[in-house]
């Protein structure tokens, strides 16, 4: 009897220090799987080499002001040809993102030229295994479902259409997650009606890219506010 009290205390403990544990990016509270840090592995070396296929573009170059770039209903995406290609160091927070695309309006490629850290879940501009999105990640804003970040990076970078400038010093982000988009329909079930368990509303038997490049200047016009979103994600993820 006294075995099955304390069994019972422990139990409730556990459950009240669960309730009671701060969000943060690293640790969710009430998650029943809990891995060790990148940084808690002697190997680790923080040398990420991965390429993103099966590309898709959200709106276009030129549409009308009031689009939505965001598109989680997959209105308006559409296949683009290329890849993006991702040679990062997370620990120093040096290496490369390039994505090479062919879109209706021709050629363009999007490079970082340097990381910046906005937010400090963000390590100094690249991180790897975190929670991100949704309303109690502990890190970014709610556009996406809350979801495992294998790796992200933020910073600044530029674009160029048919060889030409397009966009310069624009805000760059990417970030490998958990499937966030349905296989078939590429929409985003967020938020999802009736949804019951505390994970984010993402299918971790997939996985994904999405990256952008965004203005600084604001445009609460646009789905999100800005006055260019240029918004890509990719269903194929290959890790080198």
């Amino acid at each position: 009897m006294r075995i099955a009290i304390v069994i019972v205390s422990l139990a409730l403990f556990g459950v009240l220090a669960a309730a009671q544990q701060a969000v943060n990016p690293r640790q969710q509270p009430g998650a029943q799987v809990h891995i060790f840090a990148p940084d808690q592995h002697d190997l680790y070396d923080g040398h990420f080499v991965i390429s993103a296929n099966r590309i898709y573009m959200a709106g276009g170059v030129n549409d009308p002001e009031g689009w939505d770039h965001l598109d989680n209903e997959a209105k308006t995406v559409h296949p683009v040809a290329g890849s993006a290609e991702i040679d990062v160091n997370e620990i120093q927070n040096t290496g490369t993102f390039v994505a090479r695309l062919k879109i209706r309006e021709g050629d363009l490629v999007l490079t970082m030229d340097r990381w910046n850290e906005f937010n400090p879940c963000q390590n100094g501009g690249i991180v790897a295994y975190i929670h991100e999105h949704g309303t109690d990640s502990g890190c970014g804003d709610n556009n996406w479902p809350k979801t495992v970040g294998f790796l992200a990076g933020w910073g600044y970078g530029h674009a160029t259409l048919n060889g030409k400038p397009l966009y310069q010093d624009y805000e760059m982000h990417f970030m490998v997650t958990q499937g966030l988009r349905d296989r078939k329909t590429l929409r985003v079930n967020y938020p999802m009606a009736g949804k019951k368990l505390p994970g984010g509303e993402t299918n971790p038997a997939t996985q994904q890219i999405d990256f952008y490049i965004r203005s600084p200047q604001p445009n609460p016009k646009n789905r999100p506010a800005r006055q260019v979103f240029m918004h890509f994600f990719g269903m194929e993820i290959t890790w080198k």
